[in-house]
């Protein structure tokens, strides 16, 4: 029986998975690069209820109605880890403008908050849809004052309240707040949604639009991209992502973008795509609502942007783009398939998904249609030609001595050798497993670097070897998605959920001195993963001692944690794979009064590591409250604070830090 096999460039999976098993190297089902049949009853992804019919003009313009105005951001627009929910609304660079209420209804909920949508109402309507007003300066009416009332009750200011439909009915076009700038917001705007009973934000434009807004021009491609999906497949002969960025403008009389140059191609291969969209009058950049694609003149795949299940199917962004290629690259590439581990439903695409599969000698004329609410369209068309795989090798005199790196792609390990040897056929790549092992042929050679591709389904090695250069594989485990699994070291332990993974996880972690890598921040995390951290040393407080996500440059991130019963493991959700120190805070918050007088009183706040975790002002013995805003990092008294006692006599400030640090100022007001 022989002890290794060499199997023919780019044909490794079909020869090498039964040869495999010779090294002890068992083939594990998990998702792959091939396309597959569309999943109906996927767990957690049931149907939504149907959507309520919206007739055009049934919801009021919440800002200015009536009067030209402008968006700072459409529905979809792609941000970092989420789909924009609705509509960003301009108030003029300004605060304090009326907003009205859209419909008829009734205000359901309410929250204050420094963080998130910051001061957000919740009007349900007849139809059950529920319009949503975030950012807001000040609430208006009854419901003001029972927010305040409540506010006193509980003594706190972050506070969210829920409504029956007979407390605070509100009619269409009645002023129910004031524009701001709370919570996330980057500058004044009203953010503004469209949310079905189940929590779908749906897009206020796909009901013909609103005459305040107007839009005649056509989305703009930045660059589009085409990927090989598969073992064999290849683009312009690379495995890998090739980007084409358009250097012509596009043709006039919406004639769109033309990419003069037939594509080569081979296997399955998906598209991709960037660029944006504006509105009439204004210079910033907004989401593109729909994309289709046409292989021969023939509808392949679309996503429409009109509906996202919130909170959940907002950080599916992560997958509908290019993550990685973003963490690394900086363009924001959308994928014109639909990758393993989308739940999402704006998708129209085939059994393949939007893949699409290349044949040698035949030419597929593509098409891309980009297209915004309100109709505007911007075509790409290009033509990818089939060209059966071959190898190839090209040289490069630079290229003097050996080396060897290494990296994955979905489930493929791709391997790449520098080979200064002058042969007509690049140098065989070697795995290891135990004592076992696997020699395989490059699949080409460019500029002197040998690729190779290997399937890691069939099993992970324990090292590579090319020549005398030898590699250690340092990912860990296989983490397979979709269910519960656990990983465990010395030093750490991970906890994943069902909902954690987007795809096949190949894990790789590490512990040095007190500092805990946990895989890459280029791959994305879809729901939470439960990170334990075990310290080789006994932390003398743990009380005051969390985990912090770090960063190169020296930025530190509270996570928390809560410790074991013995404290020798603390444990706490992540959302993003990264490094993770244990820090103890020892330091309590510090505040200063910055301002006083008619107008109320303002502290400067500020924590030095864990971040202020609540604070409390008493005036004479009494309870007075104070509004939070972490973007100047300021707390302060509100003007029409009627409830609360006069800011004058003695009076105690209180403020703990996310560690339990409390600092107690005494003044005089």
């Amino acid at each position: 029986m022989p002890d290794f096999l060499i199997t023919r460039p780019g044909r490794l999976l079909s020869m090498a998975v039964p040869s495999l098993l010779l090294l002890g190297l068992q083939p594990m089902a998990c998702g792959g690069q091939e396309p597959d049949s569309t999943e109906k009853n996927k767990p957690g992804t049931a149907a939504p209820a149907p959507r309520p019919q919206v007739p055009n003009g049934y919801f009021l313009f919440p800002i200015k109605p009536g009067q030209q105005n402008f968006l700072a951001g459409s529905m979809g627009e792609l941000r970092p880890n989420h789909f924009h929910g609705g509509l960003d609304i301009k108030t003029d660079g300004r605060v304090d403008l009326p907003v009205y209420a859209s419909a008829d209804g009734y205000i359901s909920r309410m929250k204050q908050s420094s963080y998130g949508y910051g001061n957000v109402l919740y009007i349900t309507h007849p139809n059950g849809l529920t319009t949503v007003y975030g950012h807001l300066n000040r609430f208006k009416g009854p419901v003001a004052e029972e927010l305040r009332r409540r506010q006193y009750e509980k003594q706190t200011y972050d506070l969210e309240l829920f409504f029956k439909p007979d407390q605070f009915p509100v009619k269409r076009g009645e002023v129910v707040a004031l524009s701001g700038n709370t919570g996330g917001s980057a500058g004044p705007h009203l953010h503004w949604e469209v949310r079905t009973a189940q929590d779908e934000q749906l897009n206020p434009l796909q009901w013909g639009g609103f005459p305040e807004i107007q839009d005649h021009v056509a989305p703009t491609l930045l660059a589009f991209g085409v990927e090989a999906l598969s073992i064999d497949a290849r683009v312009q002969g690379r495995f890998g992502k090739s980007v084409f960025v358009p250097k012509a403008p596009p043709l006039p009389n919406g004639g769109g973008y033309v990419w003069a140059d037939t594509i080569a191609a081979n296997g399955t291969v998906g598209l991709l795509m960037q660029g944006f969209d504006r509105f009439d009058q204004v210079w910033n950049k907004n989401g593109i609502q729909k994309v289709e694609v046409l292989v021969n003149g023939q509808p392949h795949y679309q996503h429409v942007v009109d509906a996202i299940p919130f909170p959940e199917g907002s950080r599916q962004i992560n997958n509908h783009l290019d993550y990685e290629w973003r963490a690394t690259q900086g363009r924001q590439l959308e994928k014109l398939f639909v990758d393993d581990g989308n739940d999402l439903r704006m998708y129209t695409a085939g059994p393949g998904k939007g893949k699409l599969r290349v044949e040698p000698g035949k030419v597929y004329a593509m098409e891309v249609r980009l297209s915004d609410s309100y109709g505007n369209l911007t075509p790409l068309r290009f033509a990818l030609r089939g060209v059966a795989d071959s190898y190839r090798k090209t040289r490069s005199v630079a290229v003097k001595t050996p080396a060897l790196r290494y990296d994955i792609s979905r489930n493929l390990l791709v391997a790449v050798a520098q080979d200064p040897d002058t042969a007509a056929v690049g140098g065989n790549l070697t795995l290891f497993k135990g004592n076992r092992r696997l020699t395989i042929r490059p699949s080409y050679t460019e500029q002197s670097q040998n690729v190779y591709l290997y399937d890691l389904r069939a099993g992970r090695p324990d090292s590579l070897q090319f020549g005398r250069v030898t590699k250690k594989f340092d990912r860990q485990a296989l983490i397979p998605s979709g269910r519960e699994f656990g990983f465990s070291t010395a030093h750490l332990a991970l906890g994943f959920g069902p909902k954690t993974l987007f795809d096949t996880l190949y894990v790789q972690t590490s512990y040095k001195q007190g500092l805990w890598t946990v895989h890459h921040p280029r791959t994305p995390l879809y729901e939470t993963m439960a990170l334990t951290l075990r310290p080789e040393a006994p932390v003398a407080d743990p009380r005051r001692t969390a985990i912090y996500g770090v960063t190169a440059k020296g930025g530190r991130a509270y996570v928390g944690g809560k410790w074991n019963a013995d404290a020798t493991a603390i444990t706490a959700p992540i959302k993003t794979f990264g490094q993770f120190k244990l820090l103890t805070d020892t330091i309590p918050p510090s505040a200063r009064l910055i301002s006083r007088g008619p107008g109320g009183v303002v502290f400067k706040v500020g924590d030095d590591l864990s971040g202020l975790a609540s604070y409390k002002l008493e005036v004479n013995g009494q309870f007075r409250l104070l509004r939070f805003e972490h973007k100047n990092a300021t707390i302060y008294s509100e003007r029409d604070d009627t409830l609360g006692p006069p800011l004058r006599g003695p009076a105690t400030l209180r403020l703990t830090d996310q560690a339990g640090n409390e600092k107690v100022i005494n003044l005089v007001l």
